[in-house]
């Protein structure tokens, strides 16, 4: 397998599509490659059900350009960033496709999966470059863990412009026909079923390509320090 430059995991199908695939589009666009990992299939979700989620995931990643995407089966609810198996599970997945850069959920969000998978990415991030826990493959470290912002609001650290590939971001979002909102729809109403709430995905978008001065961007957090190599970076 070839060492991906860019890994984003989510806790649940979606919450990559829905956070950061603008970024993804971007760099996989630019010769950069890029998978998904997630680590639960979605079952507590109130719309849908395994087979159509995983459908719908793999629809999106063909929207995405994605090379790979795996899903871990972690239970769905109960993702936990002190469980041994969960921890080596990702180790594994983390050394077997040698990302440079992971991005992952937020620190603290709505759904405490989200806030509980971040700790879970972190920590198996870390320890994947332990040589001495021993997997099917060798310690590998990725350099940076982004965090990409979901439902809460937090101020990101970085912004990346993704405004040439909003309409790609949309596309591989709807892809879950079963999670947003569908006028034929007859299953119960949810709080991202609703018609208002990809509005609100694209406000945000909006207002943080307002701070750079561009359409559409995409925010992320670093408990580390970011550096550039020159301030040419930023005009």
């Amino acid at each position: 397998m070839t060492s991906l430059d860019i890994l984003a995991i989510g806790a649940h199908p979606d919450d990559v599509e829905l956070s950061c695939s603008g970024t993804l589009i971007k760099h996989q666009k630019n010769g950069f490659k890029t998978g998904i990992i997630d680590l639960s299939e979605g079952e507590l979700g109130t719309r849908g059900n395994i087979e159509i989620r995983k459908k719908e995931a793999e629809k999106a990643a063909e929207i995405l350009g994605v090379e790979v995407r795996e899903n871990l089966k972690l239970p769905d609810g109960f993702i936990n960033p002190f469980d041994d198996n969960q921890i080596l599970t990702l180790i594994e997945q983390i050394r077997k496709f040698k990302p440079k850069i992971v991005l992952a959920n937020a620190q603290h969000d709505r759904h405490p999966d989200h806030g509980n998978a971040s700790m879970l990415i972190e920590r198996a991030c870390f320890m994947a470059g332990l040589s001495k826990i021993k997997t099917d493959n060798q310690a590998w470290r990725p350099k940076y863990v982004l965090n990409y912002i979901q439902d809460r609001y937090i101020q990101p650290h970085i912004i990346i412009d993704i405004s040439p590939y909003w309409e790609t971001k949309l596309q591989a979002i709807l892809a879950y026909k079963s999670q947003f909102y569908s006028p034929t729809s007859k299953e119960p109403e949810t709080y991202i079923s609703t018609p208002h709430y990809l509005k609100y995905v694209e406000a945000r978008n909006r207002d943080w390509g307002r701070f750079c001065n561009v359409l559409f961007a995409e925010g992320f957090t670093s408990k580390t320090v970011l550096g550039v190599q020159n301030l040419g970076c930023l005009i």
